[in-house]
């Protein structure tokens, strides 16, 4: 792999990664600071970089990250429908999302039907683990990871859909 520079990664990505951030924070000040430590985090974890991914890609899975860890500093206790309800927004309706109690006992009650290792990995990235990470524990690629991850998401939305739990605008 060519020789990547950590300065131009950042001059071409720090607009792209701070405006996701907002979107997900809705708080100028709170996504300057995850910014810059989505930054350092990328500095550092650079030689593991293998280029699976486009670097916005890796940057932005780096972003939701240091925003789980952000929620999970800020509340002692995180409530499972709020890592839900993050997981199963599209960024473009994140502020919009309102899912009951009633929908997120839906959610896992349909998990629990899915096999073990699609659960985890579902259960895994609610938690805000990467798709690496997911990989090693589970001894499989990324992609593999990342299909698992989509195709169980689609077939627990294609059932809240049919259900009436939610409606096509919702969540897709």
């Amino acid at each position: 792999m060519a020789r990547i520079n950590i300065q131009t990664i950042y001059e071409q990505n720090k607009h792209d990664v701070y405006s996701y951030l907002l979107s997900l924070t809705h708080n100028k000040s709170l996504s300057e600071d995850l910014t810059s430590d989505v930054f350092l985090s990328a500095i550092k974890a650079l030689p593991a970089f293998r280029g699976n991914s486009s670097i916005k890609t890796w940057l932005f899975s780096i972003a939701r990250h240091k925003w789980y860890e952000h929620l999970r500093k800020g509340k002692k206790e995180l409530a499972p429908e709020d890592f839900m309800r993050i997981y199963l927004s599209d960024d473009t309706t994140l502020e919009t999302a309102m899912i009951t109690n009633e929908l997120v006992g839906r959610i896992y009650e349909l998990l629990e039907q899915e096999p073990v290792k699609s659960k985890d990995i579902v259960l895994m990235r609610v938690d805000g683990y990467s798709y690496f990470e997911i990989a090693q524990k589970h001894n499989i690629s990324e992609s593999s990871a990342r299909v698992i991850n989509f195709r169980t998401k689609d077939r627990i939305r294609a059932n809240l859909l049919k259900e009436g739990y939610i409606s096509e605008s919702n969540f897709l």
